[in-house]
């Protein structure tokens, strides 16, 4: 039995990779920050919370991370932590970077000074990428982040390929598209749009609120994203691998999905806010998944409107259940 170790495990990547990995005889260990209020629901959502050992740990602290590490001995370790919304990493620069970039370094650290035989997933970003070189960003795109969570992210995908560089470890970066389902939280601007459909249609809510709605983004199904991690550890050899759809769609077309699916029609409903507006905007984002295609032999089984519309049902529910 191969243990895999999932930081950000309490998250929406988190939950769906430990289930995932259950499911493949995995011993799941999560390693448990406690920033969260309820940090279990998505884990409880999946029915998967009592199948997990956790131990208590955080990026931000070198020694808490040797700790767990010693003491588990993973196989795999798979870094899905980080302060990870955009939009709060303007707020919280220090934080994000202290987190999402320098959580990087610690870990991998952890990971040289205890077995470099353990093989390690970072969770990169197409936020990376920002204010896009190419019209559709592959591997070799060169990158601009246009916010201080894609500088952050940037920094700890520079430093797991300087790893594996410099010490021949086995550490490999996901740069995953937008990828969202059920378990996204409230902040992200998919579940705040299926979440308020649903509120909509139940005559629990008026309106919407967004800002720039022209937004493009490759946006794909997060339970389908997971099993790309899982496969790049079982290669033969580390790389790093873009995870897309390889297609794009709008903030607008979203919202013409998720009204739609309860009979209604978004203009109705939606109201521009420019509070919601961005410092610096990403205005297209556009993965090209051929080289995962190709060699993890992977691809996005989920359209755009399944997505959509699978967390609308989601949302409709939960309140319902309410």
């Amino acid at each position: 039995m191969k243990t895999a170790l999932i930081t950000g495990i309490t998250g929406q990547d988190g939950a769906y990779l430990a289930k995932l990995l259950l499911e493949k005889g995995y011993h799941v260990v999560g390693l448990l920050a406690h920033r969260s209020t309820d940090p279990f629901w998505r884990l409880s959502y999946l029915n998967i919370h009592t199948e997990i050992e956790f131990n208590d740990g955080d990026l931000t602290d070198l020694s808490s991370l040797i700790r767990v590490v010693k003491k588990i001995k993973p196989d795999e370790v798979y870094n899905l932590a980080a302060q990870s919304f955009v939009g709060a990493s303007w707020q919280q620069p220090i934080l994000t970077s202290q987190v999402t970039g320098m959580g990087v370094l610690h870990i991998l650290e952890a990971i040289r000074a205890t077995n470099p035989q353990i093989k390690f997933y970072q969770a990169s970003s197409s936020e990376m990428f920002g204010l896009v070189q190419q019209s559709v960003q592959s591997e070799e795109t060169p990158f601009y982040p246009r916010s201080p969570y894609g500088v952050a992210k940037l920094f700890g995908h520079w430093m797991t390929k300087n790893y594996r560089e410099s010490y021949s470890m086995f550490t490999c970066s996901g740069i995953l598209f937008n990828h969202e389902s059920p378990l996204r939280g409230l902040e992200f601007v998919t579940r705040k749009v299926t979440h308020a459909v649903a509120r909509i249609a139940v005559g629990e809510q008026k309106e919407l609120r967004l800002g720039n709605i022209d937004a493009k983004r490759d946006w794909g199904y997060a339970g389908d994203y997971v099993e790309a991690m899982w496969l790049m550890l079982q290669q033969p050899n580390p790389d790093d691998y873009v995870i897309a759809t390889g297609r794009t769609s709008t903030v607008r077309d979203m919202c013409q999905i998720a009204f739609s699916h309860v009979g209604l029609n978004y203009e109705d409903y939606l109201v521009i806010d420019p509070q919601f507006y961005r410092p610096a905007e990403v205005d297209i984002l556009l993965g090209n998944p051929d080289k995962a295609r190709k060699q993890l032999k992977w691809e996005a089984k989920t359209s755009f409107e399944e997505l959509i519309q699978l967390m609308v049902e989601a949302d409709l529910k939960r309140i319902r259940e309410e």
